[in-house]
């Protein structure tokens, strides 16, 4: 199995876009990934690609993803459309991987983009819902934040934490997405500001959701061979997890814990040789607030009910001992569902080449964990700073 590398990355500004299109925000995003390779990289070089996208709205469901390439002018480049909800470009990066590493690509370009701003709030409503359990959990009009907010009155029951704690959620990644200017949400918010937001699903405010974004996300692979070529700190794919779940919550033993994340996060870490301990930072799946502290949890950045602390003694801050959400989050930096995977990867590639709006003291590794729907599918990807040996 070959090392894979990340050569560049890159993604549009994420927010409400009405002047743009998926063609347009992927373009930008694609064209910030060849610009912030370290030398010049021919795009005719890119043997395939791997693009997620959930389709809210219903544009283009049918081959959208050849419609982009063909639209950058990667003409006859073979390209795959992955949907796997939030998820999406989670695998289409994990896809994208696995192509390099098995020599059927030298370079493969990973990436995401959605538009979800240009359809009514019922419709969008409906296109999220649907990555949802939709037999029994939809169609009797449960949405995601309902979903959410019951694993969160789950935790708070069970464990030391409490709904001040989703809100230090928020003014941590608001803190972050302020310094961060492609972020949807860019503003700081005080805990009085989170705690005193209009309620969604109780126990959840608004100030304990992400948004809905438009925006696209993008990254280089490349073989070990191929990144010699380029300058600058390399960036290691060093270890890759995924795991599947039960869709919906009702099949669950435990609303406590999102079980692929477990399983992912497991495999990612025995791949590349780490614990959770020799994370210098993480990109964690904060759709909502208490996805956040499942992450936590799950990913063994703590013990299991102890994400709280995590957040109460400053841990998980820019200047504690493992930052998360550096770029804002899903929560500030905002959630263009099929971008989200991919746009986790460009703030990871960015800390590891020192270059990041909000950056972590001389970093090697860092961690990311993009969740579909409410657990159904997860990704988890651990990178390394360091020397291509060609």
């Amino acid at each position: 199995m070959r090392d894979v590398y990340v050569i560049g990355a890159g993604q549009s500004p994420f927010g409400s876009f009405p002047d743009e299109t998926y063609l347009s925000l992927f373009e930008t995003a694609y064209e910030n990934a060849l610009e912030s390779v370290g030398g010049e990289l021919d795009p005719d070089r890119i043997d395939e690609a791997f693009l997620g996208t959930l389709g809210v709205g219903g544009r283009q469901i049918g081959l959208s993803s050849p419609a982009v390439t063909e639209h950058l002018g990667l003409h006859g480049v073979p390209t795959t459309r992955v949907e796997n909800a939030c998820a999406a470009s989670g695998y289409s990066f994990r896809s994208a991987l696995t192509a390099v590493r098995a020599g059927t690509a030298d370079v493969a370009l990973a990436g995401g983009y959605e538009v979800m701003t240009d359809t009514s709030a019922d419709q969008t409503k409906w296109w999220l819902g649907v990555s949802g359990e939709t037999e029994w959990e939809r169609t009797s009009g449960t949405t995601f934040a309902g979903v959410y907010a019951q694993m969160a009155s789950a935790y708070l029951d069970a464990y030391d934490a409490t709904v001040d704690d989703l809100s230090r959620v928020a003014v941590k990644n608001h803190g972050n997405g302020a310094k961060n200017p492609k972020a949807h949400l860019g503003f700081e918010c005080s805990l009085e500001d989170a705690r005193s937001a209009p309620g969604v699903a109780d126990p959840l405010n608004l100030y304990h959701c992400c948004p809905t974004t438009d925006g696209a996300s993008a990254a280089l692979l490349a073989s070990e061979e191929v990144a010699a070529e380029f300058d600058g700190p390399a960036v290691k794919v060093a270890g890759a997890g995924a795991a599947s779940g039960r869709v919906g919550l009702f099949q669950r033993e435990s609303l406590t814990s999102i079980p692929a994340s477990v399983q992912a996060g497991e495999q990612a870490y025995a791949e590349a040789g780490v614990t959770p301990d020799d994370l210098d930072f993480a990109e964690v799946h904060d759709c909502f607030a208490i996805a956040e502290l499942l992450a936590y949890d799950d990913l063994g950045f703590c013990e299991r009910g102890e994400a709280g602390r995590l957040l109460r003694e400053g841990v998980v801050d820019p200047d504690g001992e493992l930052p998360t959400n550096t770029s804002g989050g899903l929560k500030s930096k905002g959630h263009p569902i099929g971008a989200t995977g991919t746009g986790q990867v460009v703030e990871a590639f960015s800390q590891l080449r020192g270059e990041a709006h909000v950056q972590v003291d001389d970093p090697t590794y860092g961690l990311t964990h993009n969740v579909g729907g409410s657990g159904g599918g997860v990704t988890v990807h651990v990178f390394e700073r360091t020397e291509v040996d060609a």
